[in-house]
């Protein structure tokens, strides 16, 4: 990923990977354990920290950081789908070529996702019941979580 002569290439991206991840769920194990094994292996990654998060609306540094980047790990989780800026970074994620987009589905089914069932849609319900977001930012939402359920991804009920 990251170049092998740096001296003699330009990065063309800031990251080679951004992790995406609801930071309740998975930071401090599967999250924690992967992100230091990419880090090992001399990958540059992007991974956010609460400071980043002031307000409901995604950030202009964490699109930056979603731009630079050239390979997307997507780590879909229980309560993903139950936080607005997960939901933003996702749809940002999903304009960029989907060929670089891996998602890790982590102790879910696929198909929750896919169909928007169980805690899925209950969390998408709440979205629309609270009225902070228009209806195309919802379908958008929607949109965006059933094609990362349509790539080829891993579960982590396999290996973790």
């Amino acid at each position: 990923m990251a170049s092998s002569s740096p001296s003699s290439t330009k990065r063309r991206y800031m990251y080679d990977v951004f992790l995406s991840f609801r930071g309740s769920d998975t930071r401090t194990n599967f999250t924690d354990h992967l992100y230091m094994a990419l880090i090992r292996a001399g990958i540059q990654v992007f991974r956010d920290s609460e400071e980043l998060r002031t307000g409901e609306v995604i950030s202009e540094a964490l699109i930056r950081a979603i731009q630079g980047s050239m390979y997307y790990i997507v780590i879909l989780s229980e309560n993903y789908a139950s936080s607005s800026w997960c939901l933003d970074e996702l749809v940002h994620i999903m304009e960029r070529r989907k060929g670089r987009i891996f998602p890790i589905f982590h102790r879910v089914n696929p198909s929750y996702f896919r169909y928007m069932t169980g805690s899925f849609c209950e969390a998408i319900e709440i979205h629309e019941a609270l009225k902070r977001r228009t209806q195309d930012e919802i379908s958008g939402w929607r949109s965006a979580l059933r094609e990362v359920a349509d790539l080829s991804g891993w579960n982590s009920s396999k290996f973790w």
